[in-house]
């Protein structure tokens, strides 16, 4: 009772009431809609854009409002000259005020002009930083969604080795009722089924630690949602070329391009602190309205109004050799950039390499394995029949099912490990976004 209630459990799971069907595609356009990583940094994103304004670097002039009133009540006491004095008591000044000023840096060294080409890089950079997070999402969420798949076709396989397993042991019972096989026979038979049916629940657990990481790479609520992926097969492009690859890389690869935006970007720095070795010319203006208002004195009340304007020239002349030291340092960090730059393009270069070389390496052995699959299967049914005649051993069977098995996982490896290359690979020349269109 307890083994027919395992095989309900093992190839009868409980039925689910919506499934969706999700293709590599349909997991893409989810993540990149809620994935919390893509969010934020799109929010950077926009950040970046919003600082990127006229007003931020100092092109616009600056307008104040402002309004103040202020009181005073003293007593007051004045001496003379001539020996005599005058007291005043609880004497109550006010004054009240109100105006509106203007302040605008008309010229500074270009440095108005280097900061706005600043901000403008910053925004481009954030360009590249979602850029950058978007591509790491997809051959992140890619990569899972082929071992689910792998996966997938594992479990299987181990169902179809639990069966074969199955039979096996039919065939031994059967024998062993009779007297023509003895109890050894039986025992090992009944060993290896229960080892692969334990093969089996085993999966069951890998693929559901897989279906929660894909999940939440979705950034779904329910991580133990349910996964019915429509891919049956791994399959990866076997046309890609190194050379072609390497020119998009050079042309697209987000890091690339990121360290190229900082190089500029110090760049601009250097200039921003040469401007300071020119003269800075603001205006200033304002129109305003004050009321006085005096408990004492020849007149109780005087109000102004009017409008006050000026120019301010001026130029540092010395401060303590701080800008020679800034300009020092600031051509330092532009070097340091252009050797990022180089560094990141060799270390490109490796990865690509060593990519490519593993890329060709699986395929072959994918091609390999294909040829050893077919002659597992065709050895493990010569194998049964022999079986079944009582010419061949359970030890022999057993020995022809674990290698059409171990064919099986090694083609399944053999044909993801390729598909990673496949990811890498288009990430590192920056074509990983394609995935979507497919």
């Amino acid at each position: 009772m307890k083994k027919k209630l395992l095989m309900i459990a093992l190839f009868c799971p409980v039925a689910v009431n919506a499934q969706e069907f999700y293709t590599l595609k349909r997991c893409l356009e989810i993540g990149l809609e809620q994935n919390y990583d893509i969010r934020m940094i799109r929010n950077e994103q926009q950040i970046a854009d919003n600082n990127a304004t006229m007003g931020n670097a100092g092109y616009l002039p600056v307008i104040d409002l402002s309004a103040g009133y202020s009181g005073s009540n003293n007593n007051v006491k004045q001496n003379m000259v001539d020996g005599g004095t005058t007291d005043y008591n609880n004497v109550f000044n006010q004054t009240a005020n109100a105006g509106i000023s203007l302040g605008w840096t008309i010229f500074d060294g270009f440095q108005i002009q280097t900061n706005y080409k600043r901000l403008k890089e910053f925004r481009q950079m954030g360009e590249l930083n979602t850029r950058l997070t978007i591509e790491d999402f997809i051959a992140g969420l890619s990569a899972e969604y082929y071992n689910y798949v792998r996966q997938k076709l594992r479990l299987g396989n181990l169902k179809y080795a639990v069966l074969l397993s199955k039979e096996r042991l039919r065939i031994v019972e059967a024998r062993y009722s009779i007297g023509s096989m003895s109890r050894l026979d039986l025992q090992q038979a009944r060993v290896d089924f229960n080892a692969d049916s334990s093969n089996l629940i085993k999966q069951y657990e890998i693929m559901h630690t897989s279906r929660i990481r894909l999940n939440q790479l979705m950034a779904l609520d329910d991580v133990a949602r349910p996964v019915v992926v429509s891919d049956s097969l791994i399959e990866f492009n076997p046309f890609l070329q190194e050379q072609i690859i390497w020119e998009k890389t050079l042309q697209s690869n987000s890091s690339l391009l990121l360290s190229e935006k900082e190089k500029r970007v110090s760049e601009l720095d250097y200039k921003a602190v040469k401007s300071r070795n020119y003269p800075y010319l603001k205006f200033n203006a304002g129109y305003g309205y004050t009321l006085n208002t005096y408990g004492t004195g020849s007149y109780d009340k005087q109000q102004t109004i009017g409008l006050n304007y000026g120019l301010t020239l001026g130029f540092n002349i010395f401060d303590g050799f701080n800008r020679r030291r800034e300009q020092k340092n600031a051509r330092l960090q532009i070097e340091n950039k252009e050797l990022q730059y180089k560094q990141l393009e060799l270390s490109l270069k490796a990865q690509l390499s060593n990519m490519w070389m593993a890329y060709k390496n699986n395929m072959e052995l994918t091609n390999l394995e294909k040829e050893n699959l077919a002659t597992a299967k065709d050895n493990y049914e010569i194998a049964i029949e022999r079986y079944k005649l009582g010419d061949l051993s359970g030890i022999e069977l057993r020995e022809a099912q674990t290698g059409l098995l171990d064919a099986e996982d090694r083609l399944l490896e053999d044909q993801y490990n390729t598909k990673l290359c496949e990811i890498s690979l288009m990430q590192i020349s920056g074509e990983i976004t394609d995935y979507l269109n497919r």
